[in-house]
């Protein structure tokens, strides 16, 4: 089998088995870097083992095979490994035992889910910091490397090992168990794990670094497993969809210079067809349970958009009544800034200023960029290009990425030379 092949299985075997085979190692031995170095290992020894031997009928069973097998060895060597070989029924087990055997060992599950599902729970564990969360995910389940998810927050190695090893450190001193929550903490620990997850597919989408890592495509693979664990759960089939429709105007969203093009502005041809469609066919899944959440909401935003050939063919009265009822779902000065864009567009700019006047008073948003450069588009379309080029200029000063002002610098000077041709 030549080497391009055995590559290719072994990236798909990745993306399928990584997050199993490290929950199910976690669960059997309680060591989440043993869990993780035994892993990759495993995954390792495929690149090897595959081109002489070929692609294994069953990869996930081969791969948890070698890593259980390589946490044995290592239990074995290490002192406190006795008592752990002892306590996981591992002690029995010679490195050549039979692949059903192992497999069966190390892919116990009990009655109410699988081990991804337990893993994902633990690492999204409100008892650890946000950052630690995400960080947690990214490293435990999407298998990133430190490297990689550093460089996707724009922080150094150093820093972001630490923030993985305090989150473990955490999880072994609070006693954090590997588990999911019972019933009576389920539905606030879900929504706990989507708000992880939207956060890591937002800093992808985000215009701060293009490309720099697939946060966005790990985000919605990691929702896709969610959903396949919790398919009775319509939040967390809004939230998919709400990646994917989000996702499909992906191609559409910079220039080929790199310059932001708003969604007003997009080439929707651009917008990719199936994802559309099948981010529309989830929403109406979740929306079919008629337990109604944010997620949802958002989803039913983000499909007013793709169902519109064209900017103008938006219907934005609904999208304002959405956002409205979003309000009220999950309450948000973001939210009614959003509100105020919809009402503005069905027309009524002038109350959309007085929204965003109300959000200044309130000052929630005072550091929040797109709040002066909503209220800049919307005096600039009254025809105020005075005060408009104010508040442009203040929105650059907030823009947190060189994309973000360079647009907003280019809005300026075309209202600069504008008001000098009048």
């Amino acid at each position: 089998m030549n080497s391009e092949d055995v590559k290719r299985a072994v990236d798909v075997a990745f993306h399928e088995e990584w997050a199993r085979i490290v929950a199910t190692l976690i669960r059997r031995t309680g060591d989440w870097d043993l869990a993780e170095e035994c892993a990759q290992e495993a995954f390792a020894e495929a690149l090897r083992s595959w081109s002489v031997s070929g692609v294994p009928q069953r990869p996930g069973a081969w791969l948890t095979t070698v890593a259980g097998n390589r946490a044995i060895d290592r239990l074995r060597r290490a002192t406190r490994g006795v008592e752990l070989v002892q306590q996981v029924a591992l002690a029995s087990l010679q490195p050549g035992v039979e692949e059903e055997a192992m497999l069966e060992l190390f892919q116990e599950t009990d009655t109410v889910t699988d081990d991804r599902l337990q893993l994902m729970f633990t690492c999204c564990h409100p008892a650890l910091p946000l950052e630690g969360r995400v960080a947690l995910t990214l490293r435990s389940l999407a298998g990133l490397s430190t490297a990689e998810i550093a460089r996707a927050f724009l922080v150094s190695e150093a820093t972001m090992a630490k923030r993985l090893t305090r989150a473990k450190a955490k999880i072994r001193a609070a006693a954090i168990p590997f588990r999911v929550p019972p019933a009576h903490l389920l539905g606030e620990r879900t929504a706990g794990v989507l708000a992880v997850l939207y956060l890591m597919f937002n800093e992808g989408y985000s215009v701060s670094e293009i490309d720099h890592t697939n946060l966005c495509g790990e985000a919605i693979r990691l929702t896709r497993a969610l959903r396949q664990l919790m398919p009775d759960e319509p939040e967390v089939t809004g939230a998919l969809a709400l990646m994917i429709l989000q996702h499909s105007r992906r191609g559409a969203r910079f220039g080929a210079d790199g310059e932001l093009i708003t969604l007003e502005e997009q080439d929707r041809d651009l917008w990719q067809g199936v994802e559309i469609r099948e981010g529309i066919e989830l929403l109406d899944s979740a929306l079919r349970c008629r337990r109604v959440g944010p997620y949802q909401l958002q989803a039913a935003i983000a499909a007013c958009h793709s169902r519109s050939e064209t900017s103008a063919d938006t219907d934005w009265d609904e999208i304002s009544g959405l956002y409205g009822l979003l309000d009220k779902v999950m309450p948000s000065p973001v939210v009614r800034l959003n509100r105020a864009v919809a009402v503005a567009m069905t027309g009524n700019i002038e109350k959309a200023l007085a929204i965003i006047d109300e959000l200044t008073d309130q000052g929630e948003l005072e550091r929040y960029y797109l709040l002066e450069a909503t209220r800049a588009d919307l005096l600039r379309r009254l025809g105020n290009q005075m005060s408009a080029a104010a508040a442009y200029a203040k929105a650059c000063t907030l823009a947190p990425s060189e994309v973000e002002r360079r647009y907003l610098r280019r809005r300026l000077a075309e209202i600069t030379t504008s008001a000098g041709g009048e």
